[in-house]
């Protein structure tokens, strides 16, 4: 049903906490904050192609996620769209509802973040941002803060973070040229 995800809230405030337009953020407190920087290549062309796959959820698709957009519309990142992010962890299959909450898209930077809505195995928000320096140097940051979900997950948040952390892996090789 396309609906059923605009009904539910984030499960966090505020929204935009992982700053993706800006160089520097500052995380809240008592949340687990994380930022990492990975190289991806250099020039142009891997500029482009990086960016159209971040933009088309690459970075998550090239993960193990599978991305269904709640509308049934174009899969591309919309500020503002709900997805259901479809996780594998071994014979389970997690469905993890979340909501584009900010599109950075500049000729030196792009790239987005997502909140958690109610239904989420975790409580935050998650960035992955493209930027390129004026030696044409590409990079990826990835950015997150986290609490526990609520209800069964609460208990479910340890395994949760293992599985966290072998995503966060996957994400810094997902846009690396070659």
């Amino acid at each position: 049903m396309p609906g059923e995800l605009a009904a539910r809230s984030l499960t966090y405030g505020p929204a935009g906490v992982t700053a993706p337009g800006e160089q520097q953020w500052s995380a809240p407190a008592g949340r687990r904050a994380y930022e990492r920087s990975v190289l991806v290549g250099q020039g142009d062309e891997c500029w482009g192609q990086a960016k159209a796959a971040l933009l088309s959820w690459g970075v998550k698709t090239r993960s193990g996620f599978a991305v269904e957009p709640a509308s049934g519309a174009d899969p591309g990142v919309r500020n503002g769209a709900d997805y259901w992010l479809l996780a594998a962890v071994g014979p389970l299959r997690i469905r993890e509802p979340a909501r584009v909450i900010a599109v950075v898209d500049r000729p030196d930077r792009c790239g987005f973040a997502y909140g958690t809505l109610e239904g989420h195995p975790v409580s935050g928000e998650e960035a992955f941002v493209l930027h390129r320096d004026e030696d044409g140097v590409v990079r990826l940051t990835l950015r997150s803060v986290t609490a526990p979900g609520s209800g069964r997950w609460r208990l479910a948040f340890p395994a949760v973070l293992v599985a966290q952390r072998r995503y966060r892996r996957r994400y810094a090789r997902a846009l690396a040229e070659g």
